[in-house]
């Protein structure tokens, strides 16, 4: 399977989870999914507000064969959540560097990368949270929820198949596997 998929009930935070498969259990790629996260984190330490009903998943892969630099797969990665979030959504959606998309000048989704190194590989961890039916609340920084966009309620479940599937599709085409 091209990303082994882990569900969660509640975790501290999906990159954990992904950074112990790789670590602990030798799994070369997969999708963390998680209900909840008790200790989700965003960039620079922050932390990252997990309702219940948003989407919480990390995905991760090997980097041995990929031709891109980490700025490369970071736009990338960002581009293939917006897609599936125009799934949804077929208004403007706007990628704020490095890690943030926002709909409307408000925050939709966060994306926390991180790389680690087993043995001699390099593997890419892509922590994704995006607000299905609820925005947390940030001093100064406005969010929203595709909920209150579309009043259409999406399920973590179908959201996070279509989002393996998106990023499936992205490994298969760099030949990755």
């Amino acid at each position: 399977m091209i990303l082994r998929k882990f569900k969660y009930k509640c975790v501290s935070s999906t990159n954990d989870v992904a950074i112990s498969l790789i670590k602990q259990k030798n799994i070369k790629s997969g999708i963390v999914i998680s209900q909840m996260q008790k200790k989700g984190r965003g960039r620079r330490g922050r932390k990252w507000i997990s309702h219940k009903g948003n989407l919480f998943v990390s995905i991760f892969f090997s980097l041995e064969k990929i031709k891109m630099n980490i700025a490369q797969l970071t736009k990338n990665n960002a581009n293939l959540i917006i897609k599936l979030l125009s799934r949804y959504y077929n208004k403007k959606i706007n990628l704020k560097l490095p890690n943030d998309i926002l709909i409307r000048r408000k925050k939709i989704c966060g994306i926390l990368q991180e790389t680690i190194k087993k043995n001699d590989a390099k593997y890419l961890i892509v922590g994704i949270g995006i607000n299905l039916v609820k925005s947390p609340i940030i001093k100064g920084y406005p969010t929203t929820n595709l909920y209150d966009l579309t009043k259409n309620k999406i399920s973590i479940n179908k959201a996070s198949k279509e989002l393996r599937y998106i990023f499936i599709n992205f490994l298969k085409s760099q030949k990755i596997f």
